[in-house]
């Protein structure tokens, strides 16, 4: 069984232990080389980014904190369909536009299969913000410390960190050795599930702030010292890294240590882990911690090193990232439902009559969360004019829905998800598709993950003819409706 560690040498707790850098072992061109889909960096207007996020919508929000934080990350959606994150930096991080431009600049120049890369960046009066792919499978920290299926297995661990060696030396050739914060949120996962390091740790929060933010048990000696970030200190981290995944615990390096030192490991190790890796492969992974985590920075390993160390210690290196992970993939998703059908076709008949019977099932109470004293003669006409709206749409009389509909929305006393949506196909009954691909934005702001929105903006989509997005949109749809009914059938 895994796990007893009986062959672990002293080498592993000496200070003196210096390994030697093994020969990389070839990787798949394919996988390491530079993104070819991906548009150049730009700089975007905050307008842009305004609306991409839905006004910087708290449903939006995809960071640690967060609207509490400092810094916050949103997730948003350009004009085009694609996905983005936006980080917006507190007003005062960089009070020098020119000094953020260079940086975010000179980040956005690498490109790397391994990185959440960098798109762009706003730098508008006081606003400060980056632009980055998104990645929506969360983060290692909510698959490691916070998981809800299943523990990660140990191929996908070791795969984790050397997709992570191999940022970190891409990063290193490309003249960008650190990193600030490097930690199991900085990790995040694409659609295939494949592990990404995040760009946004290539910058500071700020020109003159910290670089790092958790505390002082995790963050490397030499930094504590001086206040200065190193490349060494950047594998210190990395080996905070190792430990988190070996224990699935944020384990501070000192005690981890002690029990290295002391042969405890049983109770280091994840009892998940249980008779998934050998000895030896468990026992060259405490190795690699222990290098990384030297007092002396050294006396550490660098990133080309790591990578040569942790590629033998790949496991079922022909299993697709999402199996191991056991999350949901594109490619493995169920036929599209009866509407997204639908919407595929642009059979507006089917979609309003499917619409007409889900009446507001799906506002999930957002139009009825009203106190008895906003029951005024105010609220009774806006009400009537939804009523107005809904016989007008039943009657398929679509100019009536819209202006009853719109007068309803303009009204401001309620937000209904549904209203939108059945404006928004009242819209591509009237040959006005922008204006339905408008409405069915904006009942995703208001219910984010409502498949519904993403299915009429795909419909909206294809009548203005672009198809490669609709795609995306369907896709999209698929996605969230597979993630409701599995949601739904846990209950």
């Amino acid at each position: 069984m895994g796990c007893q560690f009986s062959k672990l040498p002293p080498c592993c707790w000496e200070s003196q232990f210096k390994g030697s850098v093994l020969e990389v072992a070839d990787v798949e061109k394919d996988e390491l080389a530079e993104p070819k889909s991906l548009p150049a960096f730009r700089e975007f207007t905050f307008e842009q980014l305004k609306k991409a996020t839905s006004g910087f919508a708290v449903e939006n929000i995809v960071s640690e904190h967060g609207e509490k934080a400092p810094n916050v990350v949103y997730k948003g959606k350009l004009e085009d369909q694609k996905r983005i994150a936006v980080k917006r930096f507190n007003r005062n991080a960089w009070p020098d536009s020119r000094q953020f431009l260079e940086e975010a600049k000179s980040v956005g120049q690498l490109r790397s299969n391994r990185l959440a890369n960098l798109l762009g960046c706003c730098s508008q009066d006081e606003e400060r913000l980056l632009v980055a792919e998104y990645m929506p499978n969360e983060t290692l920290a909510k698959h490691l410390f916070h998981w809800d299926l299943q523990p990660m297995k140990w191929p996908m661990r070791m795969r984790v960190v050397l997709h992570i060696a191999q940022a970190l030396d891409y990063c290193t050739s490309k003249g960008r050795a650190l990193y600030h914060d490097l930690n199991a949120y900085r990790i995040l996962f694409d659609e295939d599930g494949n592990p990404r390091l995040s760009t946004f740790g290539l910058m500071k929060n700020s020109r003159d702030g910290k670089n790092y933010s958790t505390n002082s048990a995790f963050t490397p000696p030499e930094y504590l010292r001086t206040g200065s970030v190193t490349p060494e200190s950047v594998i210190y981290s990395f080996g905070t890294l190792l430990l988190d995944l070996l224990s699935g615990k944020h384990i501070p390096p000192s005690h981890a240590l002690d029990l290295i030192r002391d042969r405890h490991l049983q109770t280091l190790i994840d009892s998940c882990l249980e008779g998934q890796f050998s000895d030896d492969d468990g026992t060259e992974l405490v190795r690699l911690a222990s290098r990384c985590l030297q007092y002396e920075p050294r006396e550490r390993p660098n990133p080309k090193s790591l990578v040569a160390a942790l590629t033998p210690l790949q496991k079922e290196v022909e299993v697709a990232s999402h199996i191991l992970m056991g999350i949901p993939h594109r490619a493995s998703l169920s036929p599209l439902s009866p509407f997204g059908e639908a919407c595929s076709r642009k059979d507006l008949t089917a979609i309003h009559e499917i619409l007409d019977n889900l009446g507001y099932k799906d506002d999930e109470g957002l139009t009825n969360e009203l106190s008895f004293q906003m029951w005024t003669d105010q609220m009774q006409e806006t009400l009537n004019l939804k009523k107005k709206g809904d016989l007008a749409f039943r009657q398929k009389d679509f100019a009536a829905a819209v202006d009853n509909y719109t007068q309803f929305v303009d009204a401001g006393t309620m937000v209904s998800p549904t209203v939108f949506a059945r404006r928004s196909l009242s819209y591509l009954m009237s040959d006005m598709a922008q204006e339905a691909l408008n409405d069915a934005m904006q009942a995703q702001v208001v219910s984010p993950v409502w498949h519904i929105a993403s299915y009429l903006q795909a419909a909206a989509l294809i009548m203005l003819g672009m198809e490669a997005e609709a795609q995306v949109a369907l896709k999209e749809g698929a996605a969230l409706e597979v993630k409701r009914s599995t949601n739904t059938g846990q209950k």
